[in-house]
């Protein structure tokens, strides 16, 4: 089982049989300092995960060095390389094991890659800002969903070419997944907090659940009596949502199962559907989570920021896959604040991790005035408020994943959110002061 460590820029190496994390692969630098220097051949931002079906292969994709990159699972090994468009986000190596197919959000097509030699071979125009594709389970089509777009798009695998457009999604939609029998496809939205059900056979839209703020991934399970169950990551909530699924109708909630730590984001099941993964992107964590009761029964520490996480079967057909593993990223602290309020309304989150040269700081807002600025400040022991960053809320009040970097832990024992004062009665920071950069 792998995770994507998007602060630590690695890659973590999880044995789902005895829940023991064996290491990462480190693709990028964890030193701020050396990932902004002039000079940076690693990788920044690992994000998203995909497999082939084989096991053989991981691809990795980096949003912000936009590269996809191609891991043999065996031994943990880099066998290519390649960089292609703005900010690539989710791709999956294609059934026959020879592409790895990739959407390029920053853009507008999903580029095609072969698995032998790492070169770019075909980019498919697509809608604005494709997010991902996943392939049906016969392997003959193609699914792209869109953050700029509310479409999906139907790609004809055999010869690469758009057969259908599904119109009526919710709008934003950041990561898809489809149900192992092929019969349905669902789609997240973290900036509306909804999910797109879609039936994938007559390719037309079921309907639009309402989820909750930071809605992110999806995956499925086959419970014993042949009955089926979506689950639902909702990052705003610290919540994985479980749905009966009804083959065509729309889904019903059957339960919220509570995780064990912020932020989950990724999701993956094991193959015998008895377990399910949950990565923790804000408290650098994976849940296990046993399907029989829908309760959590482990919680596993991994990489800084974990996003994707893919279980692969067969990835390691024999040995102990600790082969050019480290500890980078591993063991770090990380904090989850409630931020107090003073003047405002909504409410407010923080989380504070340590990097190897600073702190990463990740602000959330709910409810916040709409269109309007906020400073958040760092309140030290003896009561002094440092101005740290100032942001501005959307047209709904909300801030998603602001990201400022300073010396955080150990200097402020708790935050406070205030409206942000005019520019020319901004406080100055006293020479000596913890800066801030975004």
């Amino acid at each position: 089982m792998y995770t994507a460590d998007q602060a630590s820029n690695t890659v973590t190496v999880i044995n789902p049989k005895t829940n023991q994390v064996l290491g990462t692969i480190p693709l990028g630098q964890d030193r701020l300092s050396q990932i902004l220097g002039p000079v940076d051949t690693s990788e920044v931002g690992v994000h998203g995960l995909g497999f082939s079906r084989d096991g053989s292969l991981l691809d990795v994709i980096s949003v912000n060095s936009n590269s996809v990159q191609l891991i043999r699972t065996k031994n943990n090994t880099i066998v290519h390389t390649t960089y292609i468009g703005r900010s690539p986000h989710e791709g999956f190596v294609s059934p026959d094991g020879r592409t790895v197919w990739v959407a390029v959000r920053g853009q507008n097509y999903v580029s095609v890659i072969s698995t032998r030699t790492g070169r770019e071979l075909q980019r498919i125009t697509t809608a604005n800002g494709p997010s991902k594709v996943v392939f049906s389970p016969d392997g003959t089509l193609a699914y792209v969903n869109h953050l700029r777009a509310r479409v999906v798009e139907v790609i004809r695998v055999a010869d690469r070419r758009i057969v259908k457009t599904i119109h009526g999604t919710a709008p934003e939609s950041s990561d898809e997944a489809i149900s192992p029998d092929g019969r349905e496809l669902w789609l997240g939205h973290p900036f509306t907090g909804q999910e797109t059900v879609i039936d994938a056979k007559r390719m037309r839209v079921i309907t639009i659940l309402n989820t909750g703020p930071r809605t992110n991934h999806t995956q499925f399970i086959t419970k014993p009596d042949g009955l089926e169950y979506a689950y639902v990551t909702v990052g705003g909530l610290n919540e994985t949502l479980v749905y009966r699924d009804h083959g065509g109708a729309p889904p019903t909630l059957v339960t919220r199962i509570k995780d064990h730590g912020y932020g989950p984001h990724g999701i993956w099941p094991s193959p015998d559907n008895t377990r399910i993964y949950v990565g923790l992107q804000n408290s650098d964590e994976v849940d296990v989570i046993n399907t029989a009761t829908n309760t959590v029964i482990k919680t596993l520490h991994v990489g800084q920021d974990p996003m994707a996480l893919v279980y692969v079967a067969n990835a390691v057909p024999q040995g102990s896959s600790r082969q050019g593993l480290t500890r980078q990223g591993l063991n770090r602290p990380v904090e989850n604040l409630a931020v107090q309020t003073q003047g405002v309304r909504g409410t407010a989150s923080l989380t504070v991790r340590q990097l190897d040269d600073t702190d990463q700081l990740v602000f959330n807002g709910r409810g916040l005035p709409p269109k309007r600025n906020v400073t958040l400040s760092g309140v030290r022991p003896d009561g002094a408020t440092i101005p740290l960053f100032t942001v501005t809320a959307s047209a709904s009040g909300d801030v998603d994943q602001a990201l400022s970097y300073t010396d955080f832990i150990g200097v402020y024992p708790r935050a406070v959110l205030t409206p942000a004062l005019p520019r020319a009665a901004r406080i100055a920071i006293a020479p000596g002061d913890p800066l801030c950069g975004t």
